[in-house]
């Protein structure tokens, strides 16, 4: 056995680009063991990948865990949510998976929307108006155009479904990302038999949604996993869920996520409906609720900017009044789908450095947008804002959103927290704790606090104004003149 306190858990991030695998002491919270493995995006119009992929990925990232893997009591998936899985009736993948950063099914959302009655119906009864992330929007889309692929689909699942099926045997999911669908209505949480009927999903090819607390299943034993038959297997949840559970976060307390996309949200006991689209109702994995905004440029868009630029990351100046939108995957917060990046205010001394800090501006500037939205009236605006996500140690990423909120910033230590809420979440099997509670007993959030500095408001004014000037040539879909 390893040098543990108490049983060892894993905890599972199947991100966008890899799959990271923490085995955890459920006692202390420290991480015995670790593994990761990659996973292939497309390019071009969609952003796919092949599901087997990500099972592979799990595979060698539990081999690189060794023995302690072997040992664990309890394992927990956390996956990127929306993601859209079809399956036949083998259990095979019908096509590559649509993620949740394709938005073909821009046209099928926006229609979506309309043919049930408009936005504010939409946030009423499922806590969010879809957009092209959401996976309705991308059966929708497969309907369409891929008619041949749906008639062969015999079950359809998220990203954290596919691999947690696979462990046990048995298609379940959560609330927390069956709350991304489109077709879990929150008001009831339920799935939604009128947008199912709608869209030509039967009921029956959708997993069991399985409640905070109870056991998915047990790990089988017909595949070559190191886990020991009969492991429990709790009921995963989606990434962003995932961190909140791996935070140990309290009704109110701000995160801002920097990652493949970039996030804004909080727990709230409110049910949210906002029928503005900008912030998305989504449920916790712990019985709550989780009002989230969220950007499809962040990280990585920053990073090709610097590319382009041949500079570090870091290599920030005052940006002197050029503005960059770094919407190069179109944008969903604000409701940009066909948008692209774009620049303004370029000068014959305006330096490189200059339009790379303009590129953190602008990614912030989306995020900090929303924030308002997210937070419930009686949350405290001046509390830390809790900073995660790849992004979150970048001295850049720091300055801008210290700037740009004039808030104070808290960065946690923990670096893994999508492996660790979910971690925590198998480690709540075996204590009957809320999962919760476990990451707070286990201190995750601990870190630093940066101090509040005063807000830029002419940085927050001169780029509201350049997203107001050229709205209509960023709503532009391509085929247009």
């Amino acid at each position: 056995m390893s040098a543990a306190e108490g049983p060892l858990v894993v905890g599972v991030d199947s991100s966008t680009q890899s799959t990271k695998a923490l085995v955890v002491d459920a006692s202390t919270g420290q991480v015995v063991a670790s593994g990761q493995a990659p996973h292939t995006v497309s390019t071009g119009a969609g952003r796919e990948s092949d599901p087997r992929q990500w099972w592979d990925a799990l595979c060698e990232a539990l081999y690189q865990c060794g023995e302690p893997a072997h040992e664990a009591a309890a394992v927990s998936i956390g996956g990127q949510q929306h993601g859209l899985v079809p399956l036949d009736a083998h259990g095979d993948p019908v096509r590559p998976a649509l993620l949740w950063n394709d938005v073909r099914s821009a046209p099928q959302a926006h229609r979506l929307v309309e043919e049930l009655g408009g936005p504010k119906a939409w946030a009423d009864r499922t806590g969010s108006v879809p957009g092209p992330s959401f996976t309705v929007t991308k059966w929708a889309w497969l309907a369409e155009h891929e008619p041949e692929a749906v008639r062969a689909t015999a079950a359809v699942r998220l990203p954290h479904d596919y691999l947690t099926e696979l462990l046990t045997g048995q298609g379940t999911t959560d609330r927390g990302d069956a709350s991304g669908t489109g077709w879990w209505a929150s008001a009831t949480e339920s799935y939604d038999e009128e947008v199912l009927a709608h869209v030509g999903l039967d009921p029956a090819l959708l997993p069991r949604v399985v409640q905070p607390g109870e056991v998915a299943g047990t790990v089988r034993d017909a595949h070559d996993l190191p886990f020991s038959k009969g492991t429990l297997v709790a009921p995963g949840t989606g990434d962003n869920a995932a961190a909140a559970l791996g935070l140990g976060l309290r009704p109110g307390v701000p995160v801002l996520s920097l990652g493949t996309s970039g996030t804004v949200y909080a727990v709230s006991k409110r049910r949210p409906t906002d029928p503005t689209g900008t912030v998305a109702g989504f449920a916790d994995a712990h019985g709550d609720w989780l009002p989230l905004a969220c950007t499809l440029n962040c990280t990585l868009a920053i990073d090709r900017i610097a590319t382009l630029l041949g500079l570090d990351r870091e290599a920030v100046e005052p940006s002197r009044g050029v503005t960059l939108l770094p919407y190069l995957d179109g944008e969903r917060t604000p409701a940009l789908p066909h948008a692209s990046g774009l620049l303004h205010g370029l000068r014959h001394d305006t330096a490189p450095g200059q339009l790379l800090q303009a590129a953190y501006d602008g990614a912030v500037h989306s995020l900090l947008g929303a924030l308002g939205l997210v937070l419930d009236a009686d949350a405290d605006r001046t509390a830390p804002l809790l900073l995660i996500g790849g992004g979150a140690r970048g001295t850049a990423w720091q300055d801008t959103v210290r700037r740009l909120s004039g808030r104070p910033v808290q960065v946690p230590e923990a670096k893994e927290l999508v492996a660790l809420g979910a971690a925590a979440q198998a480690a709540g099997l075996l204590t009957g704790e809320d999962p919760a509670a476990v990451a707070r007993r286990w201190d995750t959030a601990r870190g630093p606090v940066l101090e509040a500095v005063e807000r830029d408001d002419a940085t927050l004014a001169r780029i509201a104004g350049v997203l107001s000037d050229a709205a209509p040539l960023l709503e532009r879909a391509p085929d247009q003149p």
